[in-house]
């Protein structure tokens, strides 16, 4: 199943290297094809960052600065921060048109230390953490309403959320195409609960319900802590600013499509974010907002009785639309580090039948399903916020470095260099703040469990140890046989 019986089966003989340029211009080979349009990437952009998130932080975003204006203010600018930071990586995502987010900026930047760190962390800890949150999140509300009046058993949640990673895992294995109609869909459909929830707030608020905005600032509690702990709540809830990076070279017209699918999707979410919360707002005090299960369930009972049973459903669509887009973008960080050399060689194959990467994809599920074990939203996303925002920074450094140290490179959109100089400081104070002024232990094991990449990386990947490579062979081989996949073609060996 090697190249040679491939080219047999495509007719490509003449195919030529292009792995050294930093731009992928592949033609129709055993690649991953273009099949994601400027529609299909706001789908991806809005509805991978509307999943859980908006529908379970309201309450860790309050409780951390006390009050409702603070809290309007935080969400406001975690929306702000996301578009800057967007912006940057849409600078990046253009200059070099790879797939795999991060990873091939911090490669081009500094080299593969810190890509091979950021895959270890990505594909061990960031990825599949989110992807699991958002699963557990999606089995809380799907199995709330058999349990009226009390929390539903753990068991029955993390069985729910065991099957939706298995089912996303499936589809995005089986078709790009059948993973980005099911995004649409899923998109569309959270579209139509934010859209009733937004209505539902106008009313009220035409209707004169605004005394919970009544001396909004009173009885907040603002520090550098609890500002550090909201803003990683309120930006969790905007996860997935960058996720068209992950999937650039399945991006028709990437120049256009890509800056295009950033401008228009984020400023909407940011919009239908602080509207959602006003709305939560006309109905909830601060207290009863806290004091709910689950914030959007309590909004439906109140407004839409007797269709309160819109609500869990189209939050269930909506949380599993973003475990989707997640899925379907972090199957590709697998596959660009595996073509790298800096993961199992297997990983980077694509499937000959359906040009998916299946082993890459596979592999994310099964970490995700083990961190659903011991799943407590709250620590994981604290624990996920903490090492997403160190490459998020060192990221958009590399922008800054790049404009000094590779000049050459050709640039369709240059941004002010101010953005990537703010989001920069802004990550240093959201990665500094919660370690100064309320230090855990879990902070300590994630900066251990990044540096441990390090000794992985020089035994396997510096020195390339032999005996790995004679155990992976036959592995490699079985697996090539099982899913049916080849190495991508036009990939500089």
């Amino acid at each position: 199943m090697g190249k040679e019986s491939l080219r047999k089966r495509k007719g490509e003989n003449n195919g030529k290297e292009d792995g050294e340029s930093i731009q992928s211009h592949e033609p129709q080979t055993m690649n991953l094809q273009k099949q994601v349009g400027l529609i299909s990437g706001i789908c991806m952009i809005v509805g991978t960052i509307i999943g859980s998130g908006i529908f379970v932080s309201p309450k860790s975003v309050l409780a951390n600065v006390g009050a409702v204006g603070p809290c309007l203010t935080i969400w406001a600018a975690c929306g702000i921060l996301a578009t800057l930071g967007a912006l940057c990586f849409a600078e990046l995502g253009t200059m070099i048109t790879k797939s795999g987010g991060e990873y091939p900026y911090l490669m081009e930047a500094f080299g593969p230390i810190p890509a091979f760190l950021f895959s270890w962390t990505s594909l061990l800890v960031t990825k599949p953490s989110s992807f699991a949150i958002i699963c557990l999140s999606f089995a809380e509300y799907a199995s709330a309403p058999f349990y009226p009046g009390c929390d539903p058993p753990q068991v029955v949640v993390k069985c729910l959320a065991a099957a939706a990673i298995v089912i996303i895992t499936t589809v995005n294995s089986l078709s790009v195409k059948l993973g980005s109609y099911l995004q649409n869909f899923l998109t569309a459909a959270k579209m139509i609960i934010v859209t009733i929830i937004i209505v539902s707030g106008i009313v009220l608020l035409a209707q004169g319900k605004t005394e919970n905005f009544e001396d909004s600032f009173k009885d907040s509690k603002i520090s550098v802590s609890s500002i550090g702990l909201a803003f990683y709540n309120g930006l969790w809830a905007y996860d997935g600013w960058n996720q068209l990076n992950y999937i650039t070279e399945e991006l028709k017209n990437p120049y256009r499509n890509l800056p295009l699918s950033i401008i228009i999707g984020i400023p909407l979410v940011t919009v239908c974010y602080v509207l959602i919360n006003i709305s939560y707002f006309t109905v909830m005090t601060s207290t009863e907002l806290l004091q709910s299960q689950a914030v959007a369930v309590t909004f439906g009972d109140r407004v839409l009785y007797p269709a309160s049973w819109i609500v869990p459903l189209f939050v269930a669509f909506s949380t599993i639309g973003s475990a989707n887009g997640t899925c379907f973008t972090a199957g590709r960080l697998v596959y660009v580090a595996g073509r790298e050399g800096h993961m199992l060689k297997v990983l980077s194959y694509i499937s000959v039948k359906r040009l998916t990467p299946a082993p890459a994809i596979i592999f994310y599920g099964a970490i995700a399903i083990i961190y659903i074990i011991p799943g407590d939203i709250d620590t994981l996303i604290n624990y996920f916020s903490f090492a997403v925002w160190i490459f998020y920074g060192l990221t958009v450094l590399a922008l800054i470095v790049m404009r000094f140290t590779r000049k050459e490179l050709r640039r369709p959109i240059r941004i002010p260099i101010i953005i990537p100089v703010i989001v920069t400081l802004v990550s240093t104070l959201l990665v500094l703040a919660p370690i100064i002024s309320a230090p855990e232990l879990a902070y300590l094991y994630c900066v251990l469990f990044i540096l441990s990449g390090l000794i992985v990386y020089v035994l396997f990947v510096h020195f390339k140890f032999n005996w790995p490579q004679k155990i992976s062979k036959p592995i490699t081989m079985h697996l090539q046989m099982l899913l049916e996949v080849v190495p991508a073609e036009d990939i500089t060996e």
